[in-house]
Order: structure tokens, then sequence, then C-alpha cells
């Protein structure tokens, strides 16, 4: 007599194929939800949290450099919520310009578009309905940030399209994904200064550290249909890269609190920043797409390490 499997693995309709078995999506979600949620990536967070985190470090810094106000009771959430719905946007806009190239990628063949889950015209009145509820959360800010949200949407739109026409297209995603220390600091002085624009630098290189080694996931399948990546041009030398950006994004993140008048927690967090990119590159496996999606995920502590060291710096 032949045994049942010891653990049978629970096959989800329609679930995409990086996305992790235990997402709330997938689980809790109703039905009719589940293809849209998707859609804007809320079955994989990390890439939220990493839209949101340097909105964090923005509002933080600012706090260092001129005291904590009452604004940010509303600011800390309004971030996490923008965050939220216009990361939905964006990969929604990203989905629909990429979807014939989508369609031939082993790993995201399975998204909603290509895999027929949504069609394009839904596809854009989610992505409309989305910009709409981010835009509510912008006007509720100062005029500098505002007008800073309104500019963000350049390389928003401009992302999707640059692997097309440079191999770097990582630092697009740097610019784009990065804007929420600009758009908060300014959100919590009402202007912007130079070390809000350090801790933007800082955060472009660790996007191109995290962001290089997500696209090695997808190198192969990459150079079969011509889209470039900075994976595609370092190849073998991607780890002297990440060095490389690991030591930018300590430069620029540590001079940022130096220049804002935080304290010495801060540079404490900037270190475990820096061990936290070392210990990847140090385990990095360019041949292993599982462990690159592992190592691309763990940025989620390495940023919150600077957030914490960030927040202690103002206080002592």
């Amino acid at each position: 007599m032949s045994e049942m499997p010891h653990n049978p693995v629970r096959v989800i309709e329609g679930r995409v194929a990086d996305a992790t078995d235990h997402n709330w999506v997938d689980r809790y979600a109703p039905p009719w939800t589940r293809p849209y949620l998707r859609l804007a990536r809320a079955d994989r967070p990390i890439g939220t949290w990493l839209l949101l985190i340097p909105c964090w470090w923005g509002i933080a810094l600012a706090a260092g450099y001129e005291g904590w106000h009452w604004i940010d009771i509303w600011l800390v959430p309004a971030a996490a919520i923008g965050a939220f719905v216009m990361r939905g946007a964006g990969c929604t806009w990203n989905d629909i310009t990429d979807r014939k190239i989508d369609a031939q990628v082993a790993r995201t063949q399975s998204r909603p578009i290509p895999s027929g889950q949504v069609s394009v015209t839904n596809a854009i009145g989610f992505m409309v309905l989305q910009g709409f509820i981010g835009l509510a959360i912008l006007v509720t800010m100062n005029t500098a940030a505002i007008i800073l949200g309104v500019i963000s949407l350049i390389p928003v739109v401009v992302y999707p399209f640059a692997k097309r026409f440079t191999w770097w297209p990582q630092v697009f995603l740097g610019i784009a994904f990065n804007w929420g220390a600009l758009l908060f600091w300014a959100a919590h002085t009402g202007g912007i200064a130079f070390p809000a624009f350090l801790l933007y630098l800082g955060g472009i290189a660790w996007t191109l550290h995290y962001d290089t080694i997500y696209a090695h996931q997808d190198r192969e399948d990459d150079a079969l249909i011509g889209v470039k990546s900075t994976a595609r041009l370092f190849e073998d030398d991607t780890a002297t890269w990440l060095w490389v950006f690991l030591g930018c994004t300590v430069f620029f993140t540590g001079t940022a609190a130096l220049f804002a008048g935080l304290g010495w927690g801060a540079l404490i967090g900037v270190a475990g920043l820096g061990l936290h990119m070392a210990a990847q590159i140090k385990a990095l496996d360019i041949e292993d797409p599982d462990q690159c999606l592992a190592l691309f995920r763990s940025n989620r502590s390495a940023g919150l390490i600077l957030l914490l060291g960030l927040v202690l710096g103002t206080f002592f």
C-alpha cells in the first residue's frame, strides 16, 4: 500500500512564483481581491519595506536636525500608508509596461497580467485608484512635500523602461525608491537641506547593492531576451561592486548623520547597516537564485538597523 506524503505541498491557485508560502494574501484575502493584491505585490511585502524605510530615515534625520514635531505623529503612519499604496501603484505600472517581458521570464510568468488573472484595462484602473489614495495622503503635508511628491512620479514612470536602454536600471530604481527620504525630510522641516541629499545618495547606493543581488535571479533569462541590469554587467565581479556600494552607503549615511548633528547612536546604526551588507556579500552565491532572494529580503533588517540608530541619535 502506498503511503501519503508526510508534508503535502498546498498548491494555491494563481500564486506568484516568488511569493512566500505563508503570505497573508494567499491565505486570508477574499479570492476576488487576490489578483489585484498580487499585482500590488502585497503578497511580497519586502518592496513596501524598502520604499518605507528611507521615508522613516528622512523623518528621523530631520528630527535630529531640528527636533521632533507634533506633525511626526502623523508623518510616521502616513509614510507607511503611502509606501503601501504607491509601491502598489508603481508595481502595477511596472507590470503593465513589462507584461511581454514578464511572459518570457520563468520567475515572472506567474504575475497577474502575463498569467491572465488581471486584464491591462483593469490594471490601469487599479493603478489610478492607488494613485488617488496616495494623493490623498500627500495633500495633508506641506507645500514642499507636495511638490516633491509630484516630481517623484517622473522616476517612477521612467524606471520600467530603464532596463531597455541602460545597464544601470538599478540607479533609476534607487532614485525612485529613496525619494521618500527627501519628501519626508521636507514634510518635517518645510524644505530641503544638505543632510537630506546625503541621506538620499546613501539610499541610492544601498538600492544598487540589494537590487543587484536581486537581479541575479533573472540573469540568464534577461540575457536571452536582451534586458539589461547591473547583475549582467558585473557578473563575476559582482562582489567587488557590492563592496563599492557598501562603502558609498556607509559614507553618505554617516556624513548625513554628522551634518544633521545626530549623536553616537546614529553612527552605531550606520556601522550596523554596513556590517549587515558585508555579511550579505560574504554569503552571496550569484548562481543560487533562492539565496539571492533571501539575501535581498534581509535588507529590511539592514535598513531598520540604521533607522534605530538614527532615532537613538536624536535622543543621545
